[in-house]
C-alpha cells in the first residue's frame, strides 16, 4: 500500500473511490481537477492528499494514477499527458476498455480498468453505497491482482471483463438502474391521471419498490416475479391496456414490450402453462396492432 496513488478528475466516483481506498491505508497523495471547489471537497474526504496545480504534476507524482474524469475526456488525457515506464493508469468507465488508455501503455504504463457497478447520485451517498459492489475489472496482471485486492479492501467484489464485453455490461447497469428511475416516473404519471402529485405517489410506491428489491435477493429470479402477468391473469392485462390506452397512450408501447419479456419469466416460474402464454401473447399483440379501443 505504498505506492503513490493520484487522481485526475474530483467528481463523485473519483472522492469516493479515493475516500475509501485512503480508509484502507492507501497512500492517495495528488489530486487534479478542473475546479478549484471539486479539489478542495476531495481533499477534505482524503487526508493527506494535496492539489496539483496541473494533470501532468499528477502523472509525475503518482505510482497508480486513475482517471475520474467525464468518459468523453479521458482519451484527450490519456493523449496529452507523459507517462513513464512501471506507472499503473487506470479509468473508471464503464463503457470503455482498456484501448482508450493505449498512449499511456505506448510509453510503457501499464494500463486498465475499474468500473464500479453503483450509481452515483452525490459523494455522501456514494462512500456508503460503495462497499459491497462489484467493480468491474479489465487488466494484466500484476495489475489486474492490485485492482482485485482493491476492490476487496474497500469492501467490494469484482469480475474481470474482455474488452468485448464492457459495452453490454454497461448497457446492462443502465437498464438495471437508470431505467428503473424512468419506470418509476412513468408510474407516478399514472397516479397525475387520478389526481395524486408524483412526490405523494413516490412516498406510496417505494415500499412496494423496495419489497420487489428484497425479493430478487433473497427469493430470486424468476421465483421472486409476482402479478397479472405471473398467475397467467389475461383478463386484468387487458384491462390496464384499456385504460392506458384511454388515460396515458404513450406508455402503452412499453407495457405491451414490458409484458412480452415478462411472460417466459413467469413460465419459468412454472405458475402458468403454455396455454396461458399464448394467451397473454395474444392480448398484447391485439394492443400493439389496434392500440386498443377503450
Amino acid at each position: 500500500m505504498t505506492r503513490k496513488i493520484g487522481f485526475i478528475g474530483a467528481g463523485t466516483v473519483g472522492t469516493a473511490i479515493a475516500c475509501l481506498l485512503g480508509r484502507k491505508g492507501y497512500n492517495v497523495t495528488i489530486v487534479s481537477s478542473r475546479t478549484d471547489k471539486s479539489a478542495r471537497q476531495f481533499i477534505e474526504r482524503v487526508p493527506g492528499c494535496r492539489i496539483a496545480a496541473t494533470n501532468q504534476e499528477v502523472a509525475n507524482k503518482a505510482d497508480i494514477v486513475f482517471i475520474t474524469t467525464p468518459d468523453a475526456i479521458i482519451p484527450t488525457i490519456a493523449a496529452e499527458l507523459s507517462w513513464h515506464p512501471g506507472q499503473s493508469v487506470i479509468h473508471c468507465s464503464g463503457a470503455d476498455t482498456a484501448a482508450t488508455l493505449q498512449p499511456a501503455r505506448q510509453s510503457g504504463a501499464t494500463t486498465g480498468t475499474f468500473h464500479p457497478l453503483q450509481t452515483f447520485a452525490n459523494c455522501p451517498q456514494a462512500i456508503i453505497n460503495l462497499p459491497g459492489s462489484t467493480f468491474a475489472i479489465e487488466a494484466e496482471e500484476p495489475l489486474l491482482g492490485t485492482l482485485k485486492k482493491m476492490a476487496e479492501d474497500i469492501g467490494g467484489r469484482w469480475i474481470v471483463l474482455k474488452a468485448e464485453d464492457r459495452v453490454l455490461y454497461h448497457a446492462s447497469a443502465v437498464i438495471a438502474s437508470n431505467y428503473l428511475v424512468t419506470l418509476v416516473k412513468m408510474a407516478t404519471d399514472l397516479w397525475q391521471t387520478f389526481g395524486i402529485p408524483p412526490e405523494e405517489a413516490t412516498k406510496a410506491l417505494l415500499p412496494l419498490i423496495k419489497g420487489t428489491l428484497n425479493n430478487i435477493e433473497n427469493v430470486g429470479i424468476p421465483g421472486c416475479l409476482t402479478g397479472p402477468v405471473a398467475r397467467g391473469d389475461a383478463g386484468t392485462v387487458r384491462k390496464h391496456l384499456e385504460s392506458i390506452a384511454k388515460s396515458a397512450p404513450e406508455l402503452l408501447d412499453i407495457y405491451i414490450q414490458l409484458g412480452r419479456q415478462t411472460i417466459p419469466i413467469a413460465l419459468a416460474k412454472g405458475k402458468i402453462d403454455e396455454n396461458q402464454a399464448r394467451l397473454l401473447e395474444y392480448v398484447l399483440d391485439q394492443a400493439a396492432v389496434q392500440g386498443v379501443k377503450a
